[in-house]
């Protein structure tokens, strides 16, 4: 009877729901306005997303810093230290549109699309987009 308890116990870890694992977001994806392409790639031990192309303005006009005010959008680093997170993926996200960077939250649906949630204040205050996976 002493094999008994260890089995049960195997049973119960076998019954306990296993968190899956978010997919891998790497790719191409177009921004909801379709003005922003941005390539998800490994960076090191997380993933990070890099401006490919912008349609309109292309420089970093909005800038806190002066000294990268007139750099060019493409390469910049949008968003950074995409790491796993629940069933998503946590991070933070540069909006060259106000020059702010917020924390933020990503999902990804049925590997066709990304949802992207940034908040400030602690999560108080949050906007989300779709954006659509083009690779």
């Amino acid at each position: 009877m002493k094999h008994a308890i260890p089995a049960a116990f195997g049973l119960v870890l076998l019954a306990l729901p296993v968190q899956a694992q978010p997919a891998d977001p790497s790719g191409t994806y177009l921004s909801e306005s379709g003005d922003t392409r941005v390539r998800i790639a490994k960076c090191g031990a997380a993933y990070c997303g890099t401006i490919i192309s912008v349609q309109g303005e292309a420089k970093d006009v909005n800038n806190p810093d002066p000294k990268l005010k007139g750099r060019n959008l493409v390469g910049v680093q949008m968003i950074s230290n995409i790491q796993p997170s629940g069933d998503g993926f946590t991070g933070q996200l540069y909006n060259y549109k106000d020059g702010k960077t917020y924390t933020g939250k990503m999902s990804f649906a049925g590997g066709k699309a990304m949802q992207l949630s940034g908040c400030v204040l602690g999560g108080l205050i949050c906007r989300s987009q779709t954006w659509a996976k083009v690779n």
